[in-house]
């Protein structure tokens, strides 16, 4: 029997995401991966299984992306009567196992009794799988109780949408001043593994963009919402540093905004900014949306943002990133040559050579479009393995 490859389980988690009434798993790149390992995880044990002992029951998976996916659920309060996004990767799931089947054996009396014992098992697997998340959630639920947090995820979650609110009930509730300058972050772990040093990142990033105090949602196993009553964010290479202590955790910030409007939009900014690094598939660790937001506009749409940079770099979007950024720096300076060559520590003489080269590579005059050929070079930038410039 052929072993199950990424691309069968790309397809399972696709199709569970378009099934997918809850739009978190979705839109929220840290609870669409861990919707991705719990469809890996099921797959893989139900067909474990029914290798080694064909036509017996499948337990649920035991599996620790099982209680995860329920406590992600409770955390961010959703339901779990998310049928069709089951269904939708089971269908996928039995596509895969029918065609596979076929490919083993010719014999219609063996293909007959494998297809009838293996689907009743793989129906009867999600049902209880199903029923095994919901018993879970009611063990978070049961863990996590009415306390703070299920009421400040509340709260915020009305600030967020919008809904009428008197801001002194929202303050009581959040024990957090919307009045005020507002920045708010997105804090998460590339694997759980290191989710555990989250709290920890959370307050040397705090503690870098000068506050001290901060409002934190854990909403999730391996994230948390955070917001923080500052003016600004630190240069990237400060969080950066900070950010050294506990590798494996990323921030994406929003922008600085005041008042209740603003702790809402700058949280949307984060939200903004971290899928902009899921979708660009970027390795960055630290990003600010007030330096990407116009390569996030760019990107809606992929393709065509490939087809910007092309026409608006030319060569340029083939050459050394060294060129590459002393061009992002020189527009970041006003093309004043004296500050950009202060700024990455060059002679003057060196920045003016790889400025002469990067304009020769251009298909236009750097001065007609500045800002576009910024936007295009850090569009480039984020899917490198360094961070943007400051």
């Amino acid at each position: 029997m052929l072993p199950l490859s990424e691309d069968v389980l790309d397809r399972l988690w696709a199709a569970s995401q378009r099934g997918t009434r809850q739009r978190g798993f979705v839109e929220d790149p840290v609870l669409a991966e861990a919707d991705r390992r719990l469809n890996k995880a099921n797959m893989t044990h139900w067909l474990v299984s029914n290798l080694h002992e064909p036509g017996r029951r499948v337990e649920p998976s035991r599996d620790p992306e099982m209680y995860i996916y329920a406590r992600d659920l409770v955390l961010r309060g959703m339901d779990i009567d998310d049928l069709e996004s089951w269904r939708a990767a089971q269908r996928v799931g039995w596509q895969w196992w029918i065609e596979a089947c076929f490919a083993a054996t010719t014999d219609h009396d063996e293909l007959r009794e494998l297809v009838e014992v293996s689907g009743n098992s793989m129906t009867t697997f999600v049902d209880d799988s199903i029923a095994a998340v919901a018993t879970y959630t009611d063990d978070v639920r049961s863990e996590l109780g009415r306390g703070a947090h299920t009421q400040r995820f509340a709260t915020a979650q009305l600030l967020l949408e919008g809904a009428p609110i008197s801001r002194v009930r929202a303050e009581e509730q959040l024990g957090y001043a919307l009045t005020g300058h507002h920045v708010a972050a997105i804090v998460w772990a590339d694997s759980e593994e290191r989710a555990p040093h989250l709290e920890e990142a959370a307050e040397h990033i705090m503690r870098a963009c000068g506050a001290t105090r901060r409002l934190t949602l854990v909403v999730s196993t391996s994230s948390q919402w955070l917001w923080m009553p500052v003016r600004g964010v630190p240069p990237v290479a400060g969080i950066q540093k900070v950010l050294a202590k506990t590798p494996g955790v990323r921030v994406a910030f929003g922008r600085p905004a005041t008042d209740v409007e603003g702790f809402r939009s700058s949280h949307l900014d984060a939200v903004a900014a971290q899928r902009l690094l899921a979708r660009l598939r970027s390795p960055h660790v630290v990003v600010r949306y007030e330096d990407v937001y116009l390569v996030d506009l760019l990107t809606a749409d992929l393709a065509k943002a490939e087809q910007f940079v092309a026409n608006t770099l030319g060569e340029l979007a083939t050459a050394d990133p060294v060129i590459q950024r002393t061009v992002r720096m020189y527009v970041s300076e006003r093309f004043n040559i004296s500050s950009t060559a202060d700024r990455m520590f060059a002679h003057r003489n060196t920045v003016d050579r790889r400025l002469a080269r990067a304009k020769a590579m251009l298909p236009r005059p750097l001065d007609q479009d500045p800002t576009g050929v910024d936007a295009a070079l850090m569009l480039l930038e984020l899917r490198q393995d360094q961070q943007p410039s400051d």
